[in-house]
């Protein structure tokens, strides 16, 4: 018998509860609000800092992918682009407590 969740195969029991359930934590090794940017507000010194560690452990993500390291070359390309969605979750942060709606 086979198992789909969506149009997914689901192909053993851990992948069935990652579909089904979705994720409570991460995977361990990424942490995302280090490269997106918390959802709550920051100081200068704190972002500042973040975004400095940030800017590092990519270059070494990036180097690692170079030298061969397949899963540290993805995990450099996620961080990466995860830099890059902090002005729209900002944006919709400030639309939610004005209470404006985006049109």
């Amino acid at each position: 018998m086979r198992s789909y969740i969506g149009h997914h195969l689901v192909v053993n029991d851990v992948e069935f509860e990652e579909l089904a359930f979705g994720f409570d934590e991460w995977p361990t090794g990424l942490d995302i609000e280090l490269f997106r940017g918390p959802l709550r507000p920051e100081t200068a010194d704190q972002r500042q800092a973040r975004e400095d560690a940030a800017r590092d452990i990519i270059t070494d993500l990036f180097e690692q992918g170079e030298a061969g390291d397949e899963t540290a070359a993805w995990d450099a390309l996620y961080a990466d682009a995860l830099t890059h969605t902090v002005p729209f979750l900002k944006a919709a942060a400030r639309a939610e407590s004005t209470g404006s709606e985006a049109t």
